[in-house]
């Protein structure tokens, strides 16, 4: 095989890779992840079980690449997070209901014992609550408007925004997920 022939393989395995994720996504979004088979995923993109097996030996590996997926839509920009970007993030979250959907699903079902997403949300509300932290410093300083420290006021700004979340995928002719979001941060004495 040419160094051109092995390139255009890999490079179809990737599009592959990620056109299984997508699926992987949708059928999450519909059945949760304990209802979610490799089956329906297989099918989803034209695959046998053990095609899609090819790509990802597990559903737990296919989990972790989902996971990881949806971590590459919402990176962090190179600059540091301020307030007036999470407000944007939000408003972007709420173009994207299918995605807010799957994680929603995930982390719900993560909160029992041997879930395989456990691991990860655990790191990452630990890595989201730090930003918060910085975020809320980078504005307020060592205190807030309210006399908290960031460090006690961010798990609650993470509360807000991922229960805002719940209730928009619930009501979303109700809750205005953005408009929520921003006259929250009217009580924090940003607005």
């Amino acid at each position: 095989m040419s160094y051109g022939d092995a390139m255009n393989a890999r490079v179809r395995s990737e599009e592959r890779r990620a056109e299984i994720v997508r699926a992987a996504l949708e059928v999450i979004a519909e059945r949760g992840y304990r209802g979610a088979s490799l089956a329906a995923v297989a099918e989803r993109v034209g695959l046998t079980q053990q095609g899609l097996l090819h790509h990802f030996p597990t559903k737990d590996a296919l989990l972790v690449a989902v996971l990881q997926e949806r971590d590459q839509w919402d990176a962090l920009p190179d600059t540091r997070w301020r307030i007036d970007l999470l407000v944007s993030l939000v408003e972007y979250n709420a173009m994207r209901p299918a995605i807010i959907q799957t994680f929603s699903a995930l982390l719900g079902e993560s909160v029992t014992d041997g879930h395989p997403a456990r691991e990860y949300f655990t790191g990452r509300y630990t890595r989201v609550r730090a930003g918060m932290a910085e975020v809320l410093r980078a504005e307020y300083g060592d205190r807030l408007p309210s006399g908290l420290t960031p460090e006690r006021a961010a798990p609650l700004l993470v509360a807000v925004m991922d229960g805002l979340q719940y209730q928009w995928l619930l009501d979303p002719e109700s809750v205005d997920m953005p408009g929520a979001f921003r006259d929250f941060l009217s009580l924090l004495g940003e607005e």
